[in-house]
């Protein structure tokens, strides 16, 4: 006979971090008008039949502060890797130059902040939807263990209650987080 799933409100709510973890991850490549080698973390490369990260197929470097090298290690990536930069939201302009892809940061205007702040959004918003995703599954679980009897009516209205407060916290932090960069970037 299978092993009857069990309520996990932690499990729900380490999964919700995973979530803000990867925003965190996502925010801290967006750019503020310095070079920094996690500017480009968020690019993946098509590569040997697949998604690579752009750490997996290239070293990247800042030998000045406006200005990022990004060395590929495989000469036949080049091209990919330079058509994944361009096509990332980043707004980079790639000079190939052998196997060393040179990416001038240009200086932050107002309409390239407000751009910043629009991606900011749009991955605050890809976070809030991964958030929801573990909600629902947990909703889903409580709905499944009471249809079957194994917890009372009551037990799932409390649980499903905790699991929306686990979720409203979860996409206020969201919220905190996005509110925060869109400052540090719309700074001047």
């Amino acid at each position: 006979m299978a092993a009857v799933p069990t309520f996990d409100l932690s499990d729900l709510k380490r999964r919700m971090q995973g979530a803000i973890a990867s925003l965190k991850h996502d925010l801290g490549s967006l750019r503020t008008g310095r070079a920094t080698p996690s500017l480009v973390d968020p690019i993946h490369v098509d590569a040997y039949g697949q998604s690579l990260s752009m750490n997996q197929v290239a070293t990247v470097s800042v030998p000045e502060p406006r200005l990022l090298s990004v060395q590929v290690w495989d000469r036949g990536m080049v091209a990919a890797v330079e058509k994944a930069i361009r096509e990332s939201d980043l707004g980079l302009n790639p000079q190939t130059e052998g196997q060393v892809i040179r990416l001038r940061i240009p200086e932050m205007n107002e309409q390239r902040r407000k751009e910043m702040v629009k991606v900011a959004h749009k991955y605050a918003e890809e976070a809030k939807v991964a958030v929801r995703h573990v909600r629902r599954d947990g909703l889903d679980l409580l709905k499944r263990l009471e249809k079957d009897s194994h917890i009372s009516e009551d037990d799932g209205k409390r649980h499903g209650v905790e699991v929306q407060k686990a979720t409203d916290q979860t996409v206020a932090e969201v919220d905190n987080l996005v509110a925060a960069k869109e400052k540090e970037i719309m700074q001047v």
